[in-house]
């Protein structure tokens, strides 16, 4: 028999982890002294230690392996981490995909200016209207026209806080004039329709989102960073993108404060 300072040193494993071992039931001393109280082990327990470190190291929690060695089915545990491992690699791979885009780009203007980031877009309620609009311009005079709309046919609906209102864009390719949009504002509640604008949900899904500070004019940068980053990255685009307006001619006296996010919808090819 050892002593539990021999058969520490012996599997290389600490007093205190073996201590631990004996007060979870996983690894119990063959033998204790009820004088001393000292803890003694066998070879036997060798190879069971030796089993125990093996599962240790490739991830498993003590009580995992508290039910392998009771007996438990090992081939759903070892799945069941298998696929966290995958998952794991999964997000190590897209994590690496971000920073080699970052390096390979770093001189770039737009690298400088914009960074991407995956996020959720929550599941809300919104009114809508499509439209097709003459010019980026016609947006100061249009969308201010159709809250007013809404607020007086709903005098008391509210809208989510924080606010969140956005443009979908549902051309498939860039125009600058006659543009075919769709307004959306999030609100708490399903309201009173009227004319052309409607009430419906709108589901959660996955996007990439860039921050843009300055003149709408100069989106355009942002959207060319930001598809470089989806093919870079591994996605495809999922749904139209959206233009969600943060701070703007409303609350900013100058353009150059101006804050627009992108959020482009996506999905892993």
């Amino acid at each position: 028999m050892f002593r539990i300072g021999e058969f520490s040193k012996l599997t290389k494993t600490t007093v205190k982890a073996l201590r631990y071992y004996d007060e979870i039931d996983l690894l119990k001393p063959e033998f204790v002294d009820v004088e001393t109280n000292y803890r003694f082990y066998t070879t036997i327990q060798l190879i069971k230690l030796h089993k125990i470190q093996s599962f240790r190291q490739i991830g498993l929690s003590n009580n995992e392996i508290k039910l392998i060695m009771s007996g438990h089915c090992i081939d759903l545990i070892l799945e069941k981490r298998k696929s966290e491992i995958e998952d794991t690699i999964s997000e190590s791979n897209a994590q690496l995909s971000r920073i080699e885009f970052i390096l390979q780009g770093k001189e770039e203007e737009l690298i400088m200016n914009y960074q991407a980031i995956l996020k959720e877009l929550p599941e809300c309620i919104v009114y809508s209207k499509r439209m097709t609009v003459p010019s980026y311009d016609s947006y100061f005079e249009l969308i201010p026209a159709i809250g007013e709309e809404v607020s007086a046919a709903n005098p008391e609906l509210k809208f989510t806080v924080p606010e969140y209102c956005f443009i979908k864009y549902l051309d498939n390719e860039y125009k600058d004039k006659d543009i075919n949009i769709e307004f959306c504002e999030a609100v708490q509640e399903i309201g009173k329709e009227t004319g052309d604008i409607k009430f419906k949900k709108v589901e959660s899904v996955s996007a990439v989102s860039v921050m843009h500070k300055g003149s709408y004019a100069l989106l355009a940068n942002a959207y060319v960073f930001a598809f470089k980053w989806i093919e870079d990255n591994g996605y495809i685009i999922g749904d139209s993108p959206r233009e969600s307006y943060i701070d703007g001619i409303w609350n900013k006296e100058s353009e150059d404060e101006w804050l627009t996010e992108l959020q482009i919808p996506v999905v892993r090819k």
